[in-house]
């Protein structure tokens, strides 16, 4: 029997979801793909602000039926005298996807509908905004909005990613009775299947936010945020796919939206615009086949993985140097350094034709590999300049252009969480795992990742910078004066201010990370039919946690003992074989 630690199922409390993981399982092994958009209905927790002439606003904050009635009692009254307007800041808690469900009551005269404003945020002070203030805006989604709510009725409104809602009584002289105001919460309703649990709180809480980033971009296709973009973007869907892969175990939503992807850009064109997030798709393709072995899959992917290796190829000199089009993109903040850039993307390059070579063994398409082992034989002969940018020396490390334990020391380590970003973290963390610093980068883990926690995060960003910190407000609640509000006053290129995405996918790579590499969970073998389990504690007392297989729930436990030494309980469905070292 399996034993899987009550942590596998923490983040599903935190929701107020519950699942059944052996009643679950079966559904998933089958790859039955009718996971279906759940809908759950949440009260607030708190009123966070209010103003003009308000009477039992603490009703809100009662379970609510979604049902008007003719009793008209505990009403929450808005009323407005005057030139006066009332108006409350509701706070439900976490960031949530979804809408508003506003139940109303009676007032006089009867039968008369009023005018109402919606504002939702990701931070408290986004919904306090006015629409273009400090990047406020409706992009992608209506998150500030005028309607018309009914006499004794109920109305639902807005599909967008917040924690906060403000609502505005905008007609004069007039009342307004709420019986309630509900989240609607929209989510897949599945398990989680992946755990982490150490003697570390702070990475506990990491892991499970960075699981529950994600979790909220799994609408009908993998999203990049909630708010801004809600669109499928192929970079951000890698290290959200490692996520998926360490937490829910095969889901639909992956290949549905790889094959978006793919069948929205026919060739010459790259993906999103982006030569690289062409380049990821086919790790991607790698990383899910390695996962869950669905050969047949895999092989859909053939005519168009060839015609991109074929183009990938192409865009290589007789030097071996990248000459790739398109928009030449690593992530923002290394956007503006071209020899960061280049690098980066030789780097790319590299990783992506060494992965087709694999792919194309596997798929027996001995041609096109044949385009990608000539393309990386004249690539040995160009090592680009690393230059000094986390990202490049990331990448350069991943693929051995730069030795690991030399871009740990010279680049990646210095300064610590100075210059990561939420994005391309995820692969400064694996290039210092390679060089073999495990403390350090649970370390940084710690401080970056976990300094959106103390300023109120309940998922993480689309951008975040350590700087951010200095006399910073929290963004859940209104900031004082002489604060920073770092949701307003912070952000650059197209996340500038309160446009900034609070809950984006491709910043939860510590989720994945803490699993491969503190737990030491690496499939090797395709399918998970074989699994490395090598545990790095770091000053860890212990680890355990939890992982899906196609098989079954794979569960282990380290223990450091007081002569260092580490002791492992290893739990695994009879058709993995787990390799310790």
């Amino acid at each position: 029997m399996i034993k899987i630690n009550i942590v596998a199922f923490i983040v599903l409390q935190w929701i107020g979801l519950h699942a059944h993981a052996s009643g679950k399982q079966s559904h998933w092994q089958q790859g039955d793909s009718t996971d279906k958009i759940a809908h759950r209905y949440i009260s607030p927790t708190r009123i966070l602000w209010k103003t003009g002439k308000i009477r039992n606003e603490n009703q809100l904050l009662q379970e609510g039926n979604g049902q008007a009635d003719l009793t008209n009692a505990s009403m929450t009254i808005l009323k407005n005298e005057r030139k006066h307007t009332s108006s409350i800041l509701l706070d439900f808690g976490k960031e949530l996807h979804g809408g508003l469900e506003i139940v109303t009551g009676m007032w006089n005269p009867g039968n008369v509908p009023r005018r109402i404003r919606v504002r939702f945020g990701e931070s408290a002070s986004e919904a306090m905004a006015e629409l273009g203030e400090k990047g406020a805006t409706n992009d992608h989604a209506i998150r500030d909005m005028e309607i018309l709510v009914p006499w004794l009725g109920k109305i639902q409104v807005g599909q967008t990613g917040f924690r906060f809602v403000r609502i505005d009584l905008l007609d004069a002289n007039a009342e307004l009775h709420l019986k309630e105001v509900r989240a609607i919460f929209a989510y897949r309703d599945i398990p989680y299947l992946g755990s982490f649990n150490s003697s570390d709180e702070r990475l506990n809480q990491i892991w499970q936010t960075g699981a529950y980033t994600v979790h909220l971009n799994m609408q009908e296709y993998l999203w990049d945020g909630i708010k801004r973009d809600r669109l499928v973007w192929v970079g951000d869907l890698h290290p959200e796919v490692a996520t998926v892969n360490a937490v829910f175990g095969h889901n639909e939503v992956v290949p549905k939206s790889l094959d978006l992807a793919r069948d929205v850009t026919p060739l010459p064109g790259w993906m999103s615009g982006i030569s690289t997030y062409s380049m990821w798709w086919i790790i991607l393709h790698h990383d899910w086949y390695r996962h869950h072995g669905d050969l047949n899959y895999l092989r859909e992917q053939q005519p168009y993985l060839a015609g991109l290796v074929r183009q990938i190829a192409a865009k290589i000199d007789k030097k071996g140097k990248e000459n790739m089009d398109g928009n030449r993109f690593l992530d923002w903040p290394s956007s503006e350094d071209p020899v960061a850039i280049h690098a980066g993307l030789q780097a790319m390059t590299q990783w992506s034709l060494s992965i087709a070579v694999e792919l194309t063994e596997i798929l027996g398409d001995r041609q096109t590999k044949a385009i990608a082992v000539d393309a990386l034989s004249r690539m040995k002969g160009y090592i680009p300049a690393p230059g000094s940018t986390k990202q490049a020396a990331a990448l350069m490390a991943m693929t051995d252009m730069l030795p690991a334990v030399q871009a740990d020391k010279e680049v990646l380590s210095v300064g610590g969480p100075a210059n990561f970003s939420t994005f391309y973290g995820y692969y400064m963390l694996q290039a210092m795992a390679k060089a073999g610093n495990y403390k350090g980068a649970m370390d940084i883990i710690k401080t970056y990742w976990g300094a959106m926690l103390d300023l109120g995060a309940t998922t993480f960003w689309e951008d975040f910078n350590i700087n951010w910190i200095h006399n910073a407000g929290r963004i859940d609640e209104l900031i004082p004066t002489g604060k920073i509000d770092v949701h307003a006053d912070y952000g650059d290129y197209c996340y500038v201010g309160y446009r900034h995405s609070l809950c984006h996918g491709w910043a939860s790579g510590p989720t994945a990370w803490l699993t491969e590499h503190v737990l030491g969970i690496k499939v090797i073998e395709p399918g998970s039919k074989s699994i490395l389990v090598k545990p790095n504690l770091g000053d860890l007392d212990f680890a355990e946690g939890s992982y899906p297989t196609p098989y079954g729930i794979l569960y282990v436990k380290h223990t450091k003992g007081k002569d260092g030494k580490i002791k492992s309980i290893i739990n695994a469905p009879k058709e993995v074989k787990i390799i310790r070292e």
